[in-house]
């Protein structure tokens, strides 16, 4: 007899991917984790110019990557306008390489689209959302997709294997609130 094993919603669904860099990827990562819809959140790299880069080599500057999270979405349940309200709501897109005390290019705000649809709707919500929460201009850069290299091992998954941590008390945490706050109707 053959057992039949029927694939998990996971294996049968079609996911799109927004790539985001709002800061520290572990903010990031531990907000989108929370959001309905979304099926998996990587940390890593992009737009830099360096192939494979390592966070120490991230962090000096030099390479030109920001910390950034892929959020491997459903569009059934989530649209990337969706994906983007809940971005310009979690971080500050108005101070250049800044969010808080992380300082430097690799915590610049951006979006990295992957079609013409995306660099469309994240123009878009630039114009139309981002004003309507921030009051000083919006830095925020959207730029062609181009490459993403994981974070290693031990940045994934960050602030839900390290909650006790200072930084994910507090700076995590109080993000964390926030969004559950605003989005409570779209969390998992």
């Amino acid at each position: 007899m053959t057992a039949t094993v029927s694939p998990s919603r996971s294996d049968t669904v079609k996911t799109e991917i927004a790539t985001l860099g709002a800061g520290c990827f572990w903010c990031v990562e531990a907000v989108f984790e929370e959001l309905r819809g979304v099926v998996r959140v990587e940390s890593g790299y992009s737009g830099g110019s360096v192939p494979n880069p390592a966070y120490r080599e991230v962090c000096s500057g030099t390479t030109g990557h920001a910390e950034v999270c892929q959020v491997h979405f459903d569009p059934t349940q989530i649209s990337y306008a969706e994906i983007l309200e809940v971005f310009w709501m979690t971080h500050d897109p108005t101070t250049l390489n800044r969010q808080g005390a992380d300082a430097g290019t690799q915590y610049r705000s951006s979006i990295f689209y992957h079609s013409d649809e995306q660099r469309r709707i994240a123009e878009q919500s630039k114009a139309q959302v981002a004003p309507e929460l921030w009051d000083d201009p919006i830095v925020t850069e959207i730029t062609p997709f181009d490459r993403f290299y994981p974070a290693e091992d031990y940045h994934q998954d960050y602030y839900r294997l390290n909650r006790a941590e200072p930084y994910c008390v507090m700076v995590i945490a109080p993000k964390l609130k926030k969004f559950r706050s605003r989005f409570a109707d779209k969390r998992k």
